[in-house]
């Protein structure tokens, strides 16, 4: 073959495969474009880019947890708690067991409860809902230690990220942990714009709650005016808030109530005067918002130094018709737990999808899979039993209790501190 003929083979051979390679490469850098910079234009494009066939089928109360090979951090080493005997145990699965030795605090003792969680000060007649230890089946869970937790965030920082209910699991534990504190000027509670900060002082320790109910950037992002009707996120900026957890030493994520109640993706800026927005199922938005946070925490977060966490839905209870209770109920005037342990009080779609992102991490991401053991509890919110913001309640509200009860939040004291204990079990014996 003459070296022409030669060269012209070649460019013919080159040619050709470029062309069949021309589709595949072009998709490639389509996907890893869009992932960072695209918004969505339509849910036909929505659907090829972003959905998946794959799903994780979770049993009540499963949730798969990512582990890496390197020791966690925080984990304590040698046998731990000696009440306890938690090595291999599923500590999410058990059920409920009296113990008249709770509540672990008094609401009167911790000065940091919201007056939207103050239950007993707001009139609740009964205390049942405060009397109960969660129990694993084949394990007993170690026994909440303050000080062992204050010692270990010696010169650290903390932080819970999320919305009201993640701002509640956070109230809980500052008041565990307060007691650990008895001089009340060895502590403080600052709250800047977005940020609630508690400070250790003897400690040089933080423990922080950002306000971020849908991680990414959204039109609910003002902590105080956060009321809207029409939810708007904006795609792949979870960078906006995550500039403000870039230093914590333990993070705590949660994310779900806000999403329930449908929403829409902005294509462009919040800055733009005519917001060009598409609306898009529940399912398909919250994948978007846990493939970023994947994203971010692969970036952003040195394993070696940091432990990532998330909670699970937090279950609500507002139909009681799906207990078969009352067919116009609610959780209203309910002091006894659903007996039927496989009840589930949340979205599972959400749950499945939490659970298959998540594990696609780099960096270990601990579940704390708070969701089938709390859907029993529908004894245990404010129902109507908080200091109430917004319009004043009406005469036929007034005449109707259940009508304005709140079956989303929880009373303090309460389930959110065992949510804690078991946040602490995973924490140093995992």
């Amino acid at each position: 073959m003459k070296p022409s003929q030669y060269s012209s083979f070649i460019f013919k051979e080159t040619l050709i495969y470029s062309l069949f390679l021309l589709p595949f490469i072009l998709s490639i850098a389509i996907y890893n474009y869009c992932t960072d910079y695209c918004y969505i234009s339509s849910l036909q494009f929505y659907d090829k880019i972003y959905s998946t066939n794959k799903t994780i089928i979770l049993a009540p109360g499963e949730v798969k947890i990512k582990r890496g090979d390197e020791k966690l951090p925080f984990v304590m080493i040698g046998e731990g708690d000696k009440n306890s005997n938690i090595s291999g145990c599923d500590i999410f699965s058990g059920r409920w067991v009296r113990d008249y030795t709770r509540p672990m605090y008094e609401e009167w003792e911790c000065p940091y409860i919201m007056p939207q969680l103050t239950c007993q000060k707001h009139g609740r007649p009964d205390k049942d809902y405060l009397y109960w230890r969660w129990q694993p089946h084949h394990c007993s869970i170690p026994s909440f230690n303050g000080t062992l937790m204050l010692e270990a965030l010696r010169g650290k920082r903390m932080m819970f990220v999320g919305d009201s209910l993640n701002r509640g699991q956070y109230t809980s534990l500052i008041c565990l942990l307060q007691r650990a504190i008895p001089d009340e000027h060895a502590r403080t509670m600052e709250i800047v714009d977005s940020i609630h900060i508690f400070t250790a002082k003897d400690y040089n320790a933080t423990i922080e709650f950002y306000w971020a109910p849908f991680l990414l950037e959204s039109n609910a992002d003002n902590p105080k005016k956060h009321r809207v009707s029409d939810r708007i996120i904006r795609n792949g900026t979870v960078d906006k808030h995550g500039q403000h957890w870039k230093v914590a030493d333990i993070l705590v994520f949660n994310t779900y109530i806000w999403w329930i109640s449908g929403l829409s993706v902005l294509r462009g800026s919040f800055e733009d005067e005519v917001k060009d927005t598409v609306k898009i199922p529940m399912v398909d938005a919250y994948r978007i918002a846990m493939m970023s946070l994947v994203k971010w925490i692969d970036k952003n977060v040195d394993p070696t130094r940091t432990r990532v966490f998330f909670a699970t839905m937090s279950p609500t209870h507002q139909w009681s018709e799906k207990w078969n209770g009352d067919y116009n109920g609610n959780c209203y005037n309910e002091t006894r737990m659903i007996n039927d342990p496989n009840y589930f009080a949340a979205e599972i779609s959400l749950m499945d999808v939490a659970a298959e992102e998540l594990n696609k991490s780099i960096v270990p991401v601990t579940f704390l899979n708070i969701t089938q053991l709390s859907s029993s509890r529908k004894d245990a919110h404010t129902s109507i039993y908080k200091k109430h913001y917004g319009p004043r309640l009406t005469e036929e509200q007034l005449v109707d209790p259940k009508s304005y009860a709140d079956c989303i939040h929880w009373c303090l004291p309460g389930l959110q501190d065992v949510w804690n204990e078991l946040f602490f079990s995973k924490l140093f014996y995992p």
